[in-house]
């Protein structure tokens, strides 16, 4: 059997779930690694599990990412092309009904600010922060993994922590806002889970389970607003 044989027998048996998994360069022999899908939700896409990827690491050389479009053709989603961009390696998807193959291989894919799908840990909030402080302003803001469901994350949201680590101070209550400043608000949840950028009498944020916008920083979204952020080296 080749490797290509091995990932479709893990993409029907993880069937409706995506299935994911590594290929790897032992000894010069190319062998397909399946690894555990963490995601709870079809929305989530798929989250490696972490430990499966250092055992991979220790197993052999790993040369591309492997996984399933269990309903769709295996054709390269927005996520998918965003996600081979951050891995820097080939991405190779199967149907396991259809049993046909697709590829993406990075080539500078950039996706717009707009419009695009939620993705958990691939375009979500956090996300769409960093590609505009990218794109705007060409400042590379630090990511971090986001190995947690959604759910666990609501529990201990990183955002504060992670703010000082990534070049932010907090703004004190007598600053006014500027645009590019970050938001760190709670939405339908005591925790501040969520960020978005003030952009004036607006705000460009990106919630879960809808398309990233443009929007009004409405009433509600102020009172929604717990902490406020601006990039040190705007101050």
């Amino acid at each position: 059997m080749t490797w290509r044989d091995d990932a479709l027998v893990h993409a029907k048996d993880q069937d409706p779930k995506e299935s994911v998994g590594l290929l790897l360069n032992v000894r010069g022999k190319q062998r397909y690694f399946p690894c555990e899908n963490l995601a709870i939700t079809d929305h989530q896409h798929f989250i490696l599990n972490p430990e499966d990827y250092v055992n991979a690491d220790k197993t052999g050389e790993i040369i591309a990412v492997v996984h399933s479009h269990p309903i769709t053709p295996p054709i390269p989603s927005q996520a998918d092309r965003i996600s081979c961009e951050h891995s820097k390696l080939p991405w190779h998807i199967v149907n396991p009904k259809t049993e046909e193959w697709g590829e993406c291989i990075p080539e500078g894919y950039v996706p717009d600010l707009l419009g695009r799908p939620w993705v958990w840990g691939v375009t979500d909030c956090w996300s769409l922060v960093r590609d505009w402080y990218k794109q705007e302003k060409n400042i590379e803001l630090k990511d971090y993994e986001r190995n947690m469901t959604p759910q666990e994350f609501l529990d201990d949201p990183l955002f504060e922590s992670y703010a000082w680590r990534t070049g932010f101070r907090e703004l004190r209550s007598d600053e006014k806002l500027e645009a590019g400043d970050v938001l760190l608000m709670s939405i339908m949840h005591p925790t501040l889970n969520h960020v978005a950028i003030f952009l004036g009498d607006m705000v460009l944020h990106h919630l879960a389970d809808r398309l990233s916008c443009r929007e009004p920083y409405s009433e509600w979204l102020l009172k929604c607003t717990g902490k406020r952020y601006r990039y040190a080296q705007n101050s």
